[in-house]
Protein backbone atom coordinates (compact mmCIF):
# COMPACT_ATOMS: atom_id res chain seq x y z
CA UNK A 1 0.00 0.00 0.00
CA UNK A 2 1.08 3.56 -0.67
CA UNK A 3 -0.58 6.85 0.17
CA UNK A 4 -2.06 8.64 -2.83
CA UNK A 5 -0.66 12.05 -1.84
CA UNK A 6 2.84 10.63 -1.42
CA UNK A 7 2.74 9.00 -4.86
CA UNK A 8 1.42 12.20 -6.45
CA UNK A 9 4.18 14.18 -4.75
CA UNK A 10 6.79 11.79 -6.13
CA UNK A 11 5.40 12.08 -9.66
CA UNK A 12 5.25 15.88 -9.53
CA UNK A 13 8.96 16.05 -8.76
CA UNK A 14 10.01 14.48 -12.06
CA UNK A 15 7.00 15.51 -14.18
CA UNK A 16 7.67 19.21 -13.44
CA UNK A 17 4.38 20.49 -14.80
CA UNK A 18 4.64 18.54 -18.03
CA UNK A 19 8.35 18.78 -18.84
CA UNK A 20 9.13 15.07 -18.55
CA UNK A 21 6.17 12.89 -19.49
CA UNK A 22 7.70 9.55 -20.57
CA UNK A 23 9.95 7.85 -18.00
CA UNK A 24 11.05 4.47 -16.69
CA UNK A 25 10.11 3.49 -13.17
CA UNK A 26 12.89 1.37 -11.65
CA UNK A 27 11.86 -0.61 -8.57
CA UNK A 28 14.80 -1.89 -6.54
CA UNK A 29 14.60 -3.21 -2.96
CA UNK A 30 11.32 -1.39 -2.22
CA UNK A 31 12.65 1.88 -3.64
CA UNK A 32 11.13 3.50 -6.72
CA UNK A 33 13.70 5.43 -8.78
CA UNK A 34 13.13 7.67 -11.79
CA UNK A 35 15.73 9.38 -13.95
CA UNK A 36 14.25 12.03 -16.23
CA UNK A 37 15.44 14.89 -18.36
CA UNK A 38 17.23 16.04 -21.45
CA UNK A 39 20.50 17.77 -22.24
CA UNK A 40 21.25 20.41 -19.62
CA UNK A 41 18.41 19.51 -17.25
CA UNK A 42 18.08 16.13 -15.56
CA UNK A 43 16.71 14.77 -12.30
CA UNK A 44 16.76 11.67 -10.15
CA UNK A 45 13.82 11.08 -7.80
CA UNK A 46 13.72 8.28 -5.21
CA UNK A 47 10.68 7.10 -3.25
CA UNK A 48 11.33 4.81 -0.27
CA UNK A 49 8.92 2.15 0.94
CA UNK A 50 7.50 1.32 -2.50
CA UNK A 51 6.22 -2.22 -2.05
CA UNK A 52 6.36 -3.78 -5.52
CA UNK A 53 8.58 -6.49 -6.96
CA UNK A 54 11.89 -5.43 -8.50
CA UNK A 55 11.01 -4.35 -12.03
CA UNK A 56 11.59 -1.74 -14.69
CA UNK A 57 8.31 -0.47 -16.13
CA UNK A 58 7.54 2.06 -18.83
CA UNK A 59 5.37 5.06 -17.95
CA UNK A 60 4.83 6.53 -21.41
CA UNK A 61 2.21 9.11 -20.40
CA UNK A 62 2.64 10.51 -16.89
CA UNK A 63 -0.12 13.05 -17.54
CA UNK A 64 -2.68 10.27 -18.07
CA UNK A 65 -1.47 8.40 -15.00
CA UNK A 66 -1.81 11.56 -12.91
CA UNK A 67 -5.41 12.00 -14.09
CA UNK A 68 -6.21 8.45 -13.00
CA UNK A 69 -4.63 8.98 -9.59
CA UNK A 70 -6.55 12.23 -9.08
CA UNK A 71 -9.87 10.42 -8.57
CA UNK A 72 -8.53 8.08 -5.87
CA UNK A 73 -8.36 8.67 -2.13
CA UNK A 74 -6.34 7.43 0.83
CA UNK A 75 -4.06 4.42 0.57
CA UNK A 76 -3.62 2.67 -2.76
CA UNK A 77 -2.90 -0.96 -3.59
CA UNK A 78 -0.64 -1.25 -6.65
CA UNK A 79 -0.15 -4.48 -8.59
CA UNK A 80 1.38 -5.39 -11.96
CA UNK A 81 0.11 -7.60 -14.76
CA UNK A 82 2.97 -9.15 -16.67
CA UNK A 83 3.63 -11.36 -19.66
CA UNK A 84 6.97 -12.98 -19.04
CA UNK A 85 9.52 -10.38 -18.00
CA UNK A 86 7.50 -7.49 -19.46
CA UNK A 87 4.86 -5.76 -17.32
CA UNK A 88 2.01 -4.40 -19.43
CA UNK A 89 -0.45 -3.04 -16.90
CA UNK A 90 -0.37 -1.17 -13.58
CA UNK A 91 -3.46 -1.79 -11.45
CA UNK A 92 -4.46 0.83 -8.88
CA UNK A 93 -7.14 0.22 -6.26
CA UNK A 94 -8.55 2.22 -3.37
CA UNK A 95 -11.71 1.59 -1.31
CA UNK A 96 -13.98 2.57 -4.21
CA UNK A 97 -12.08 2.36 -7.49
CA UNK A 98 -10.22 -0.26 -9.48
CA UNK A 99 -8.11 1.42 -12.18
CA UNK A 100 -5.87 0.04 -14.91
CA UNK A 101 -3.04 1.94 -16.57
CA UNK A 102 -1.38 0.50 -19.69
CA UNK A 103 2.40 0.32 -19.50
CA UNK A 104 4.80 0.63 -22.41
CA UNK A 105 7.92 -1.35 -23.14
CA UNK A 106 10.73 0.38 -21.18
CA UNK A 107 12.98 0.01 -24.23
CA UNK A 108 10.94 2.60 -26.18
CA UNK A 109 11.70 5.29 -23.58
CA UNK A 110 15.07 7.00 -24.23
CA UNK A 111 17.79 6.77 -21.61
CA UNK A 112 18.54 9.85 -19.55
CA UNK A 113 22.13 11.08 -19.57
CA UNK A 114 23.32 11.60 -16.00
CA UNK A 115 25.85 14.18 -14.80
CA UNK A 116 28.77 14.04 -12.41
CA UNK A 117 29.65 16.69 -9.86
CA UNK A 118 32.48 19.05 -10.80
CA UNK A 119 35.60 18.98 -8.67
CA UNK A 120 34.47 22.08 -6.76
CA UNK A 121 31.31 24.07 -6.19
CA UNK A 122 31.90 27.82 -6.04
CA UNK A 123 28.59 28.39 -4.26
CA UNK A 124 26.87 26.12 -1.72
CA UNK A 125 23.64 27.24 -0.05
CA UNK A 126 21.20 25.62 2.35
CA UNK A 127 17.72 26.80 1.40
CA UNK A 128 15.12 27.36 4.10
CA UNK A 129 11.42 27.06 3.36
CA UNK A 130 11.30 30.87 3.53
CA UNK A 131 14.01 31.05 0.85
CA UNK A 132 12.03 28.69 -1.38
CA UNK A 133 8.80 30.64 -0.88
CA UNK A 134 10.51 33.96 -1.59
CA UNK A 135 12.23 32.71 -4.75
CA UNK A 136 8.86 31.50 -6.05
CA UNK A 137 7.26 34.85 -5.16
CA UNK A 138 10.01 36.74 -6.98
CA UNK A 139 9.48 34.68 -10.13
CA UNK A 140 5.69 35.07 -9.93
CA UNK A 141 6.01 38.86 -9.60
CA UNK A 142 7.92 38.92 -12.91
CA UNK A 143 6.19 35.97 -14.56
CA UNK A 144 6.52 37.42 -18.08
CA UNK A 145 10.32 37.07 -17.97
CA UNK A 146 12.31 33.84 -17.97
CA UNK A 147 15.60 35.48 -16.98
CA UNK A 148 17.38 34.55 -13.74
CA UNK A 149 20.92 35.68 -13.02
CA UNK A 150 22.81 34.12 -10.11
CA UNK A 151 25.93 35.82 -8.86
CA UNK A 152 28.15 36.40 -5.84
CA UNK A 153 28.62 39.82 -4.34
CA UNK A 154 29.59 41.40 -1.01
CA UNK A 155 27.28 42.95 1.55
CA UNK A 156 28.01 46.23 3.33
CA UNK A 157 30.21 44.39 5.84
CA UNK A 158 32.31 42.83 3.10
CA UNK A 159 30.85 39.32 3.51
CA UNK A 160 30.28 37.18 0.42
CA UNK A 161 26.60 36.65 -0.38
CA UNK A 162 24.60 35.16 -3.25
CA UNK A 163 22.12 37.13 -5.32
CA UNK A 164 19.25 35.68 -7.35
CA UNK A 165 18.22 38.40 -9.81
CA UNK A 166 14.90 37.99 -11.64
CA UNK A 167 13.92 40.12 -14.64
CA UNK A 168 14.40 40.29 -18.41
CA UNK A 169 18.17 40.75 -18.44
CA UNK A 170 18.14 44.45 -19.31
CA UNK A 171 19.96 46.90 -17.08
CA UNK A 172 17.02 49.29 -17.35
CA UNK A 173 14.10 46.96 -16.73
CA UNK A 174 12.20 45.81 -13.66
CA UNK A 175 14.20 43.49 -11.43
CA UNK A 176 13.88 41.63 -8.16
CA UNK A 177 17.00 40.59 -6.23
CA UNK A 178 16.87 38.02 -3.45
CA UNK A 179 19.94 37.38 -1.29
CA UNK A 180 20.97 34.18 0.49
CA UNK A 181 24.03 33.59 2.65
CA UNK A 182 26.12 30.44 2.33
CA UNK A 183 29.55 29.11 1.44
CA UNK A 184 30.85 31.10 -1.53
CA UNK A 185 34.28 31.09 -3.17
CA UNK A 186 35.65 34.59 -3.75
CA UNK A 187 36.79 33.52 -7.22
CA UNK A 188 33.11 33.52 -8.20
CA UNK A 189 32.75 37.29 -7.62
CA UNK A 190 31.63 39.24 -10.70
CA UNK A 191 30.76 36.08 -12.63
CA UNK A 192 26.98 36.30 -13.10
CA UNK A 193 25.42 33.14 -14.51
CA UNK A 194 22.05 33.04 -16.35
CA UNK A 195 19.45 30.29 -15.86
CA UNK A 196 15.87 29.58 -16.91
CA UNK A 197 13.72 31.01 -14.11
CA UNK A 198 10.68 28.97 -15.23
CA UNK A 199 12.56 25.73 -14.62
CA UNK A 200 13.79 26.95 -11.23
CA UNK A 201 10.23 27.79 -10.21
CA UNK A 202 8.90 24.38 -11.30
CA UNK A 203 11.61 22.58 -9.30
CA UNK A 204 11.00 24.69 -6.20
CA UNK A 205 7.21 24.33 -6.45
CA UNK A 206 7.46 20.55 -6.78
CA UNK A 207 9.70 20.31 -3.70
CA UNK A 208 8.03 22.71 -1.29
CA UNK A 209 7.76 21.20 2.15
CA UNK A 210 10.80 18.92 1.87
CA UNK A 211 12.77 18.65 5.11
CA UNK A 212 16.13 19.83 3.74
CA UNK A 213 17.13 21.70 0.57
CA UNK A 214 20.54 22.58 -0.89
CA UNK A 215 21.61 24.58 -3.92
CA UNK A 216 25.10 24.36 -5.44
CA UNK A 217 26.65 26.28 -8.32
CA UNK A 218 29.84 25.70 -10.29
CA UNK A 219 31.75 28.25 -12.30
CA UNK A 220 31.64 25.70 -15.14
CA UNK A 221 27.96 26.55 -15.60
CA UNK A 222 26.28 23.72 -13.68
CA UNK A 223 23.75 24.11 -10.86
CA UNK A 224 22.51 21.38 -8.56
CA UNK A 225 19.45 21.13 -6.31
CA UNK A 226 19.18 18.50 -3.57
CA UNK A 227 15.96 17.96 -1.59
CA UNK A 228 15.68 15.41 1.22
CA UNK A 229 12.75 14.10 3.27
CA UNK A 230 11.85 10.88 5.07
CA UNK A 231 10.17 9.33 2.02
CA UNK A 232 11.49 11.14 -1.08
CA UNK A 233 14.91 12.36 -2.20
CA UNK A 234 15.23 14.61 -5.27
CA UNK A 235 18.33 15.67 -7.19
CA UNK A 236 18.45 18.04 -10.19
CA UNK A 237 21.29 19.15 -12.44
CA UNK A 238 20.71 22.28 -14.55
CA UNK A 239 23.00 23.81 -17.13
CA UNK A 240 23.33 27.55 -17.53
CA UNK A 241 21.17 29.26 -20.13
CA UNK A 242 23.08 30.04 -23.31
Amino acid sequence: MINKNLLQSFISKYYLNGRFNAVKWRIENNTLIVYAGESGRVCKIELNGFDLEDKEIGIFDTHKLSKLLSITTGDLLLTLDSQGALSNKLNIADEGFDLSYSLSDPLVIPKTKWYKDPETWEMELELTQTDIDNLIKAKNALSDYDFLNIKATKDIDGNLISEFVFGDGSNYSNKITYRITGTINESFLNQPMPFDSNLFKEILNANKGMDTAYFKLSSKGMAKFIFISDNINSTYYIGRQE
